[in-house]
């Protein structure tokens, strides 16, 4: 090592760790990176351990990166034979010597995604949001493995039982036909291989005697499972995350691991990294008293080694349009005092929330970057309905226009009836002649048509919404889908907030055309907009700091969010909470509103409770 660092109190008590099973709890901004690569340079220089029986864990390759480059850069850039890898990079190691395979056996997204589109057709499932539908399938049949779940007792979040396991057994198959693995089998085919041939695991755990664990609090039950039998038997195993700040229970984490990491290893030692480096009294004491309300978890008083600074700022506004105006005005006056945009950022709960902010910071020229790739409202299948509508009315009936809003909702119209483009609303009656009750449903969609064609934008969309059915429409489908109606009838609000602004449907339909424009320059554009103030979910907040954020929209139902309903899932929302709370270094803005969408909202149970006013 370059230099001699004096350690102290519970970091010293880790970095000098040697043999057996040791937890270290590292609250937010406690310098748990230093106390990992202090400690591997202590187990080779002190206690004389060979760098190549060392492995270490991370859960993203740029954590595994930044891992070693720290370390290397304390043996001065040496190379120096310590194994970091992520999970799924150190078992495809393992998997390689066992299998012989190779970067190319290792399936592909696309293919992922074809496969289970093709098993769609195959087994005739019909859904109107298919790439949201594929998506949230490959997460289930990750889980299922990642859990090691009897598909037999799985209940389905997006469809039935039966639908689920024949998407799940084609996908298989066809991994299978084409001798092809995804991440989640490399976790399952390791434990098995492990589980049978005892002669490859103690192969492994003579090369592996010491095993250092990066956010273990994300840890799942089959990686952990791995982690034991290669741990053992002299269980050389140092396990370092944050039981609070556990927030991907939807991709398999399970924190209750950490929980009872002590009632697996008996002798374990417990650290506990309870100084914060990174942010001031006031907001350490106000995140302490949020996530104090936490059952599931491992009691802590974090303290601060800044002293104190401003008081947390929670704010009220009457609506989301105050609300983003406000925040815009504020970021402004932050920059003239001479911060830079890049010190700032602004966290919400889902990606749906920042559209309102998005807009503004246009209008403002405010330069932002985005984290997450934010969905464009303008392009979810609901609004692609709602707009074919109100071209169909503005007399746009080609025949693409018209399907999308035919049987939306479900007038039992059939496609051969539509032959025409542009469709011909007697060509389609005198197809249904004979039906007299099927000509009234054209005539009643030709006269809302006629309606929607003389009304603003807001109006058009409350007269679909309400008078033509769609809400109820939509109502159906999320039952179909095993969502809540929440969830889809969000996206309708969000639309008719959005129609408000414009008098006429062309300047709206102009804006949509700008807005959309702005998201693909900011996702084009990556790391080159990173002077911007940042803009991004919770969840990808986690392990970054900001000297001023705010928290958007802190109501129930956002934050909380409406999905949560069990108490592990308020838990889990609450740890969110507290992540986005312990970004900031100096300021911490938290915001909500009175109203949204012209309902009354209430303020986060969240703000409450470190405001003590419960």
């Amino acid at each position: 090592m370059k230099e001699r660092v004096i350690y102290e109190g519970a970091q010293k008590e880790a970095i000098l760790h040697h043999q057996g099973p040791m937890l270290v709890l590292a609250g937010p901004g406690s310098g748990k990176t230093f106390t990992i690569t202090h400690r591997i340079c202590h187990l080779i220089k002190e206690y004389g351990v060979d760098p190549s029986n060392i492995l270490v864990i991370t859960f993203t390759k740029a954590a595994a990166r930044e891992m070693k480059e720290r370390f290397e850069s304390l043996v001065d850039g040496r190379p120096s034979g310590v194994s970091f890898g992520t999970f799924h990079a150190i078992f495809f190691r393992i998997l390689k010597f066992a299998y012989r395979y190779d970067a190319g056996s290792i399936v592909r997204d696309e293919q992922k995604i074809r496969y289970i589109k093709e098993a769609m057709d195959k087994f005739q499932v019909e859904v109107e949001d298919e790439a949201e539908f594929v998506t949230s399938i490959l997460s289930e049949i990750s889980s299922v493995k990642g859990d090691m779940i009897d598909l037999s007792h799985y209940y389905s979040k997006n469809c039935s039982e039966e639908i689920f396991k024949q998407l799940y057994l084609e996908y298989e198959n066809r991994l299978r036909k084409a001798n092809l693995i995804d991440f989640d089998d490399m976790m399952v085919m390791c434990y098995e291989l492990f589980v049978q041939r005892k002669d490859i695991l103690e192969a492994w755990q003579k090369k592996y005697r010491y095993i250092l664990v990066d956010e273990f609090q994300d840890i799942n039950r089959v990686q952990y499972e791995i982690v034991r039998m290669l741990a053992a038997p002299e269980n050389n195993l140092f396990i370092v995350g944050d039981d609070d700040q556990s927030i991907y229970r939807f991709r398999g984490a399970k924190p209750e691991i950490m929980l009872g990491f002590e009632k697996d290893y008996p002798g374990a030692k417990k650290v506990l990294l309870n100084i914060n480096f990174r942010s001031t009294k006031e907001i350490v004491e106000a995140a302490g008293k949020l996530i104090a309300h936490n059952e599931m978890r491992f009691p802590k008083r974090i303290i601060t080694k800044k002293g104190t600074g401003k008081p947390v700022i929670t704010r009220v506004w009457q609506d989301p349009q105050e609300e983003t105006l406000e925040i815009v005005r504020e970021i402004m006056a932050y920059a003239k005092a001479g911060f830079d945009w890049p010190d700032m950022a602004v966290l919400f709960r889902t990606n749906l929330g920042p559209r309102l902010l998005i807009e503004k910071l246009m209008e403002f020229n405010i330069p932002f970057s985005m984290k997450d790739s934010v969905p464009n409202l303008y392009d979810h299948w609901i609004a692609k309905n709602i707009i074919s509508y109100i071209h169909v009315a503005s007399g746009d009936l080609t025949r693409a226009n018209v399907l999308q809003i035919l049987n939306r909702p479900n007038r039992y119209v059939s496609r051969d009836a539509v032959e025409t483009s542009p469709v011909s609303w007697e060509g389609i009656k005198s197809f249904y002649q004979d039906k007299g009750w099927m000509v009234e449903r054209i005539e009643q969609l030709e006269y809302d048509l006629k309606m929607i064609r003389n009304m603003a934008p807001v109006a058009a969309v409350n007269y679909i919404r309400k008078a033509v059915g769609y809400d109820d429409y939509i109502r159906e489908y999320a039952q179909y889908r095993r969502m809540k109606p929440e969830e889809l009838l969000e996206v309708l609000d969000q639309l008719q907030e959005s129609a408000a602004g414009y008098l006429t449907s062309e300047e709206w339909f102009r804006h949509m055309k700008d807005y959309g424009e702005e998201l693909k320059a900011q996702a084009q554009s990556g790391e080159g907009r990173a002077r911007g103030v940042a803009l991004m979910t919770m969840h990808s907040a986690k392990g970054l700091e900001y000297r001023i954020v705010y928290i958007l929209d802190a109501n129930e139902g956002v934050t909380p969010h409406h999905k949560a309903v069990l108490p592990a899932d308020m838990e889990e929302e609450r740890r969110m909470f507290y992540v986005a709370m312990t970004r900031p270094k100096e300021r911490l803005h938290v915001n909500y509103v009175r109203e949204r969408y012209s309902k009354k909202q209430e303020v986060s149970r969240f703000v409450r409770e470190y405001l003590g006013r419960e």
